[in-house]
């Protein structure tokens, strides 16, 4: 199994990730997993998936839900198809150098940024509203989760995030810090940019607001048959009665529909819309289309989940491979900073002066009138000593030969060595003698 050089190349890196704190739902299938999984599949795409569970200790405290959660995903990702041996697929823990970016970007990011999170500024602005201090609860993880995210993207030189609009905000974040850095130490990231599907980008949950565990109004992608077609039903509506027509704009239950159907099938629920279709009937037809393309996958997702061991070892092999690219990079990054080996740097010293201490040729013209040169080592040592030439011309021509390694030139001043060992020592250096 051949595994993609951590280079500038051809080819466009994806990365996506899930936080590994509640079970897989319809918002994170189709906003992120669906199209990852279809871009692992074209030519010239490198793909990067993982179970963010570092950003799981940020949100919750709860292990076995996370672990719980870590095996679920894992499998909703192997059901969707994911091919693992055409992509990177691993958890973010088993990745060491992850963490070690993430201080090295936070030395060169300026609070102020961080300031201006979203994430963050809830917070803050949730406790100013209820009197409380500004900061009350708000842990350091959940100030720093922009600088974790941006080492997650940067670490494998991502090109493409397929994200969610309101996580656009990350990815700049990411770009600025990956600038810092790089006007600092040189040119060692790649510039991340977001990769939105409009018309999916944000997927409306049960009561209408964004689909996320933290309303409480998802729909688990892997929900047994009865029990999705029961949630579906639930999805709020407005009072408007059977016959009376109904806009899709603004329709949860319209959107939803909007993310699995194509687009023949969006057309022609739009038409029902205007002809006043009932609110049950449209539910109906959302469930099924929607079961159309979940139900392949449900018997997968649960064989895998009923064997967590071989989603452990699908893991860890994953982890081994994605770490073939990021310990070496992360040598790189180290070295820019200043973190290196001082041994490494005195034998590269030593190597330097060994190599610009080269012999030189010296051309002299002695009291009796004759011209002569010889070869000296750096040391002060004759290595070649010349007889008497009658003009200077001669020596100069035969210097010229030695240097270019005539084999002639060679032969002819054989005998003057001085140095028993100077032949074998300095011919190959003549072409670099001054």
């Amino acid at each position: 199994m051949s595994t993609p050089a951590l280079s500038a190349s051809a080819t466009t890196r994806f990365l996506t990730g899930i936080t590994t704190t509640g079970t897989p739902h319809l918002g994170n299938y189709v906003g992120a997993i669906r199209p990852a999984v279809a871009a692992s599949r074209q030519s010239g795409i490198e793909s990067f998936y993982f179970l963010a569970d570092y950003h799981a200790l940020i949100k919750c405290d709860e292990p076995a839900r996370i672990q719980r959660s870590t095996l679920e995903i894992a499998a909703t990702w192997l059901a969707a198809g994911l091919d693992t041996d055409r992509v990177f697929f691993y958890r973010q823990s088993d990745i060491p150098e992850i963490p070690e970016l993430t201080w090295l970007l936070t030395c060169v990011t300026g609070k102020g940024v961080l300031n201006r999170a979203h994430a963050y500024k809830a917070s803050v602005d949730k406790n100013t509203a209820a009197g409380n201090d500004p900061d009350a609860d708000v842990t350091a993880g959940l100030f720093m989760y922009p600088v974790l995210m941006a080492a997650d993207i940067l670490m494998f030189k991502s090109h493409k995030i397929p994200v969610g609009r309101d996580q656009i905000q990350h990815i700049e974040m990411a770009r600025d810090m990956a600038s810092s850095f790089n006007h600092l130490y040189g040119e060692h990231f790649v510039l991340p940019e977001a990769a939105i599907e409009e018309s999916v980008a944000t997927l409306p949950g049960l009561d209408g607001r964004k689909m996320s565990k933290s309303y409480d109004n998802t729909i688990p992608l892997f929900a047994p048959r009865e029990q999705m077609r029961k949630l579906i039903m639930g999805i709020l509506t407005d009072s408007r009665a059977p016959g009376e027509p109904k806009d899709p704009e603004g329709s949860a239950l319209f959107q939803l529909y909007q993310a699995f159907a194509s687009a023949d099938e969006t057309a022609a629920l739009r038409q029902a819309y205007a002809d006043g279709i009932a609110w049950g009937d449209a539910k109906q037809m959302l469930f099924e289309r929607i079961d159309r393309e979940v139900a392949p996958m449900r018997e997968k997702y649960e064989a895998m989940v009923s064997n967590p061991a071989q989603v452990e070892t699908i893991l860890l092999a994953g982890a081994a491979k994605a770490r073939e690219l990021s310990r070496p990079f992360m040598g790189e990054l180290r070295h820019a900073v200043g973190l290196r080996n001082l041994g490494a740097v005195a034998q590269a010293a030593a190597a330097k002066a060994a190599k610009t201490a080269l012999p030189t040729f010296k051309q002299y013209r002695e009291s009796d009138g004759k011209f002569y040169f010889k070869l000296v080592a750096p040391g002060g040592a004759v290595l070649l000593q010349s007889p008497a030439f009658d003009s200077p011309r001669e020596p100069g021509q035969l210097i010229a030969r030695l240097k270019r390694q005539d084999s002639a030139a060679i032969a002819e001043v054989t005998p003057w060595w001085l140095a028993a060992d100077a032949p074998a020592a300095v011919i190959a250096l003549l072409a670099e003698a001054e």
